[in-house]
C-alpha cells in the first residue's frame, strides 16, 4: 500500500511538472513552439487591426526591431532576445501584397536571416497563432512591418466588449 501511494505521489509531481512546461512564453520551449508553425515559404501582406501587414505562409506576423537598423549585417537581438524573437529564415517567395524585390538575408549571429526592405525578420514567440498581435509595440522597438517595409507604429485596438475580434489575445 505504501509503495503505491509513492508512487501516486510521484505520478502527481510529474504531472505538475510537465504542465508547467507549457506556460513559459519566454522560455526556449515557448519560442521552440512558435517555430514549429511557422511557414516561411512566403511573406506576404495581411488586413490587421493596425492595417496591411506582413506575415508569414500561415499568416504568422513579422516583426522588426528597430533597434537593427536598416540595411545591416549587424543585428542587435542576441541570444536571450532570439528565444522570445525567432528570426525568420529560409527563401520565403513574394506572396500577395508584397514587393519581391525587397525580400533579401542578412548573416548575422552566424545564421542567415530573412529582411525585409533592409530589416531583419522577426516572430513573437507569445504569438500563437495567424492574426496575433502580442508583440507590438513592445518596449517601442519591436513593430510589425507594412508592405512597404516600414515599422507599423500604431497601438493594437482593445478587443470590443460586443464579443467580435479578439485579435489572438
Amino acid at each position: 500500500m505504501r509503495r503505491s501511494r509513492i508512487t501516486v505521489a510521484g505520478i502527481a509531481l510529474a504531472g505538475l511538472a510537465l504542465a508547467g512546461c507549457g506556460a513559459g512564453g519566454g522560455s526556449a520551449h515557448g519560442a521552440r513552439t512558435a517555430a514549429a508553425t511557422m511557414d516561411t515559404s512566403a511573406i506576404k501582406a495581411s488586413h490587421s487591426p493596425v492595417g496591411d501587414i506582413l506575415v508569414d505562409g500561415s499568416g504568422r506576423t513579422l516583426y522588426l526591431f528597430t533597434e537593427d537598423g536598416k540595411n545591416t549585417n549587424s543585428m542587435n537581438c542576441d541570444a536571450a532576445c532570439m528565444k522570445l524573437w525567432p528570426h525568420m529564415e529560409g527563401k520565403p517567395h513574394a506572396g500577395a501584397g508584397v514587393g519581391a524585390n525587397l525580400i533579401g538575408h542578412t548573416k548575422g549571429s552566424g545564421k542567415v536571416q530573412v529582411t525585409y526592405a533592409g530589416h531583419p525578420l522577426y516572430y513573437y514567440a507569445k504569438d500563437r497563432k495567424a492574426g496575433d498581435l502580442k508583440g507590438q509595440g513592445i518596449d517601442k522597438v519591436w513593430y510589425v512591418v507594412n508592405a512597404k517595409g516600414t515599422a507599423v507604429e500604431k497601438a493594437v485596438p482593445a478587443p470590443s466588449s460586443s464579443g467580435g475580434g479578439g485579435y489572438g489575445y
